[in-house]
């Protein structure tokens, strides 16, 4: 999985999230949408099929429950569990003017679900164990159940956009304001 040319996606989470919303916003999303939001990643080059589909869909559940894990020792457990059932096999990778990055190669044999599983293991394992917390989340706004990755390097991140922080806030005041 390559990383986002803006520096922004922290070891291909970003496309885990996305993933999760995406499943999340349509619980049949074929082959078809599933192909395009792992091109759009830079993930590897798979040829969907509706079985795939339907197992990738089946897989990222496990994944999103992992991404509403608070608990640190929860979320290790949850991430061993899958690194024991689908082994990563990292590598380091060099992308045209990027610094070294680690990557996982699924074996030939592998189809999309145990790449998937694998590279999403070893992603949220480095991620756990670099932030030595659940640095991602579901998105705290009322009427939105989006996943996200927390990229900030202070406090805790509670919303999945600034539209979702800025409607909270806007709606609070408006209501401080009308109690006033």
């Amino acid at each position: 999985m390559t990383e986002d040319p803006t520096g922004g996606n922290p070891r291909g989470l970003h496309f885990i999230a996305d993933l999760a919303n995406a499943v999340q916003d349509d619980a049949e999303a074929g082959a078809e949408a599933l192909q395009a939001l792992l091109e759009r990643h830079g993930g590897p080059p798979f040829t969907l099929t509706a079985a795939d589909a339907r197992q990738l869909r089946e897989a990222t559940a496990r994944l999103t429950r992992i991404l509403a894990m608070h608990d640190e020792d929860r979320a290790a457990e949850a991430i061993n569990a899958l690194l024991d059932e689908y082994p990563a096999r990292p590598h380091l990778v060099r992308f045209p003017g990027r610094p070294w990055s680690l990557h996982t190669r699924a074996p030939r044999e592998a189809g999309p679900t145990r790449w998937l599983l694998s590279t999403a293991a070893l992603a949220l394992g480095l991620w756990l164990g670099g932030r030595g917390r659940c640095a991602w989340g579901q998105c705290a706004a009322p009427h939105c159940d989006h996943y996200f990755i927390d990229t900030g390097r202070r406090t805790p991140q509670r919303y999945c956009t600034p539209r979702c922080a800025t409607r909270v806030r806007v709606a609070s005041h408006r209501a401080q304001r009308d109690r006033s």
